[in-house]
């Protein structure tokens, strides 16, 4: 028993480690909050956690027997860490193609956008035309200002592909993006108190309401507005003088 306990201790070390690792790059260089939130990635890290933490170690202990011969051991822990790596690479490469590249401003909200959401003819098109803004493997999340162009023929068309879901919204654009501080003024006449946002419940607003007094503030300013993804929205509060950001509050 002493052998198998030895064995599933150090592959769940070294699975926890290498785990740690890769969860680590990714969370410091894209998922810091509120990325980790507004994407949903948790459920992904959950099945990495459980495949390369708790079913490979758990198989060793199984299969770790000291009248084995070596080789067949060998053989069979290969057999297991092979297995980790595929997971392990399938779920990192989910969690890169869905890392956070923006966060947008446009019209009248917040929103996160995520690598694979941006069409790779926009890419090229945004690496022509600002690439300034253009997404490349290395960038890093980044606040942006996405207005709609100024030809009225163009806006109609991207609305129109929208709401239709056949085309790009403007936050899957890139090459229209502008610097976050150009769009301070606008971000100004959109900012509400809590209250006048229907997107949050009743529950959730008396929740919010609760942690805004937590940190020192007023719910009854107009100096918030929502941040949306694929979870709950969250919501931003800003100095309306400075437009710096102050607090991203979860409802729940």
């Amino acid at each position: 028993m002493r052998f198998r306990l030895k064995a599933f201790g150090l592959h769940l070390l070294g699975s926890a480690c290498v785990l740690a690792l890769v969860l680590g790059a990714l969370y410091l260089g894209w998922y810091r909050w509120p990325g980790w939130y507004l994407t949903g990635v948790l459920h992904v890290t959950a099945i990495l956690a459980g495949v390369d933490v708790t079913l490979g170690p758990l198989f060793t202990l199984l299969i770790a027997n000291p009248g084995k011969p070596r080789r067949e051991l060998a053989r069979d822990i290969a057999v297991i860490v092979v297995l980790q790596v595929v997971a392990l690479a399938y779920g990192s490469a989910t969690l890169w193609r869905g890392r956070p590249l923006y966060y947008t401003f446009s019209s009248d909200r917040l929103e996160i956008v995520q690598a694979s959401e941006i069409p790779p003819e926009e890419i090229a098109l945004a690496l022509k035309q600002n690439p300034d803004f253009a997404p490349h493997w290395y960038s890093r999340p980044r606040w942006v200002w996405a207005p709609l162009p100024d030809d009225p023929a163009e806006q109609s068309r991207i609305m129109a592909g929208a709401v239709s879901g056949e085309g790009a919204d403007v936050i899957q654009m890139p090459r229209y993006f502008k610097p976050w501080a150009l769009g301070h003024d606008a971000l100004r006449r959109q900012l509400k108190p809590l209250d006048q946002f229907f997107i949050f419940t009743k529950t959730e607003k008396q929740t919010l309401k609760r942690r805004l007094a937590q940190h020192g503030m007023a719910s009854d300013q107009a100096d918030t507005i929502f941040l949306s993804g694929h979870d709950r929205p969250l919501l931003a509060v800003f100095d309306p003088a400075t437009l710096h950001l102050q607090a991203i509050l979860r409802a729940d």
